[in-house]
């Protein structure tokens, strides 16, 4: 009768106990989630699967609003909607409501382009589900992604498929400028502000009205700047350096960061209230190195473009070049990859790349430190980097600052577990 009503009430939904374990659930629960639900499952186990990546997990650790697309559970299977409420008994929080919806179709297995993306990795056309959803509610949305991972391909494409497709699209690298400079470049100055000002200057903000403005960078932005940048946000006005009068704006605000913003306010280095107006979407961008199946894709693409201009046409790659492709860690992900097919194009020969075609970091690691390769496999290699589940408890561990019981939380299983996988690991010096 309970599960009739909650059903009735909810549809599909999920309840959570303290420990984020599922205390009820409804048919069309385990129906939408393509998979049976066994009584006291642990929810980050179930909505996350073995993801190095569980920011779904994380949130629900911290006791954080949930509102993010689940990866498909396998092929065929469609996009999963979960957004979390709190079940509370006078002030103090004793578990946690999922509801669950359909959020559309999958896209189709292979390869596809999106708005200048190619992939055919689940995770990253997960991604691409997302930003479909997200483009058309006028909220503010942060990327989170490693440099050179494509986080203004991404503004981009929330800007061309949200209804501003038709305004500015102003982008502005907050690491790249001094203080005083950024100032000036993101609000503007008036006439008489400072030695040259001689015409009243619209700043970013401004030249982005009715349309997107792109910060990337923006956990660079000095604490000094971040005020102001909140006053705009709230208030939808702009006061240019020297000026008196706010100019109202109408902008919907993209920015990114490689970094972790809570771990910036925890430091001090970046405003609490900022944050949470910025980060109302939170979109994450798998790096190169988690889907390596890309890698031949991606170079293959990138031939076909260099092969229109350079003096030099490349028909196929060698497979012990691409071995090295697949097999280096990417720092720089597809931007470096770019780089080093340029670097190829010029320093070789012939209608095929070779291996002594590559920068020589890629080609003898030891050069510039064995870190930047991802090794195979072998018995001599240290768990962190060859087990899977190894990997995924040192990432949670990381997130979470070593905290052994949120960690055990977002992985889905008690804390004496997680204390016996990390020594079965051999992982208590990392750890």
């Amino acid at each position: 009768m309970i599960v009739g009503a909650l059903e009735a009430a909810s549809g599909a939904a999920l309840v959570l106990d303290e420990d984020l374990r599922i205390v009820l659930s409804t048919p069309a629960a385990a129906e939408l989630l393509g998979v049976d639900i066994p009584p006291h499952a642990s929810a980050p186990k179930l909505l996350c699967g073995e993801n190095e990546k569980r920011p779904v997990a994380e949130a629900l650790a911290e006791g954080r609003p949930v509102q993010a697309v689940l990866p498909p559970r396998g092929p065929g299977r469609r996009l999963v909607r979960v957004r979390s409420l709190p079940v509370t008994r006078g002030r103090a929080r004793v578990g946690t409501l999922l509801l669950l919806d359909d959020a559309g179709e999958s896209f189709k297995e292979g390869e596809v382009l999106f708005h200048g993306m190619w992939t055919q990795d689940p995770a990253m056309k997960a991604m691409f589900r997302v930003l479909e959803r997200v483009a058309g509610d006028d909220v503010t949305v942060l990327v989170r992604g490693e440099t050179g991972s494509g986080k203004e391909l991404v503004a981009s494409a929330i800007h061309e498929l949200s209804g501003r497709r038709k305004g500015p699209f102003r982008a502005i690298n907050c690491a790249a400028l001094p203080s005083h400079l950024l100032e000036s470049e993101l609000f503007g100055h008036a006439r008489g502000a400072f030695t040259g000002a001689v015409r009243d200057t619209p700043g970013h903000v401004q030249l982005a009205h009715r349309g997107t403005l792109f910060l990337d960078e923006v956990a660079e932005m000095p604490l000094e700047l971040q005020a102001k940048l909140l006053r705009v946000v709230e208030t939808r006005t702009v006061i240019p350096v020297g000026a008196r009068e706010p100019i109202p704006v109408d902008v919907r605000f993209v920015s990114a960061t490689h970094r972790s913003l809570r771990k910036e306010v925890e430091a001090g280095r970046f405003r609490a209230d900022l944050m949470y107006r910025l980060r109302v979407i939170p979109v994450f961008i798998p790096s190169l190195r988690e889907r390596p199946d890309d890698i031949p894709l991606l170079v293959e693409k990138f031939m076909e473009q260099r092969n229109e201009a350079s003096r030099r046409r490349i028909e196929r790659v060698a497979p012990a070049a691409m071995t090295i492709l697949r097999r280096y860690a990417w720092p720089g992900n597809v931007r470096e990859l770019k780089n080093v097919l340029a670097y190829a194009y010029a320093m070789g020969d012939g209608s095929t790349l070779v291996a002594a075609d590559l920068p020589p970091e890629l080609v003898d690691p030891n050069l510039f430190g064995a870190e930047q390769v991802v090794p195979s496999p072998t018995p001599e290699v240290s768990a962190e980097h060859a087990n899977p589940e190894a990997r995924r408890i040192l990432e949670v561990l990381d997130r979470t600052g070593g905290n052994r019981q949120r960690a055990a939380q977002i992985l889905g299983m008690s804390r004496v577990t997680l204390w016996r996988r990390i020594r079965e690991l051999n992982l208590v010096g990392t750890a």
